[in-house]
């Protein structure tokens, strides 16, 4: 299956993003914006202090796979952010309800 964004419009996706960061004031808020500016809500969100940086993993169980790379790609230009990797594995495809 291609992973090209316009190959997977309509499916969903398990998604587990694992950010390494400068703590900071409003880094968290900061990671969360590019999901809530597509109106996405993570089912995960957990940061921990490891020595001097935090690790933070946010995961979504049915995320459009469509958007995956624009919201890690977001992440990735966060200020603070170190390192962000990314899992994700299509889940199912988006149901569309009659009209």
């Amino acid at each position: 299956m291609s992973t090209e964004p316009w190959a997977l419009v309509g499916l969903l996706a398990a998604v587990r993003i694992t950010v390494h960061a400068d703590p900071a004031p409003g880094l968290l808020s900061r990671l969360l914006q590019p999901f809530a500016k597509r109106d996405l809500t993570p089912d995960r969100f957990e940061a921990q202090m490891t020595g001097t940086t935090m690790r933070i993993d946010i995961a979504m169980a049915a995320m459009p796979a469509e958007m995956v790379h624009l919201v890690v790609g977001n992440i990735g230009q966060t200020i603070g952010v170190l390192t962000v990797t990314h899992r994700q594995e299509i889940t199912g495809q988006v149901r569309r309800r009659a009209a």
